[in-house]
């Protein structure tokens, strides 16, 4: 579960001092989309394969570790539609660029995205029977 500092950190990287768009829960949830693996290696859950399919199990040693700047990602994006409608327009002598608040939530999506931690997966060499049968990406043959 997220603490207070992070969500008060997310309300900072998100422009939200309040609750009246976000709650804490809401942010909370966007949040926790994200779990890393801990500083000690620890991963966010474990898999039991002696179920089928394999069951996903809480990792009790693992410390709560998240990704704010992909949540913050999130929330931003959400802005930017939320803005989306906001049209340019002159009127009565005056010019009102209202698109710039979309193209500002944009950016800000670009800036946490750019931040995020990357994803990796671990890929194992498959042994026994099936080995032999993987797919190569072969090119198209040209006609």
């Amino acid at each position: 579960m997220a603490t207070a500092a992070q969500i008060a950190e997310m309300r900072r990287m998100c422009a939200e001092p309040t609750t009246a768009t976000y709650s804490d829960v809401t942010l909370a949830a966007y949040i926790e989309r994200y779990p890393l693996t801990d500083a000690r290696g620890q991963e966010p859950y474990t898999w039991d394969v002696s179920t089928v399919p394999p069951s996903q199990l809480d990792n009790e040693a693992w410390v709560q570790t998240y990704d704010l700047h992909a949540a913050a990602a999130d929330v931003w994006n959400e802005k930017a539609a939320a803005l989306a409608h906001l049209y340019d327009f002159s009127a009565d002598g005056g010019s009102y660029s209202r698109s710039q608040r979309v193209e500002q939530a944009q950016a800000q999506a670009r800036y946490h995205l750019a931040r995020r931690n990357l994803n990796t997966i671990r890929l194992t060499m498959a042994d026994g029977p099936n080995a032999a049968n993987f797919v190569i990406n072969w090119p198209e043959p040209q006609t």
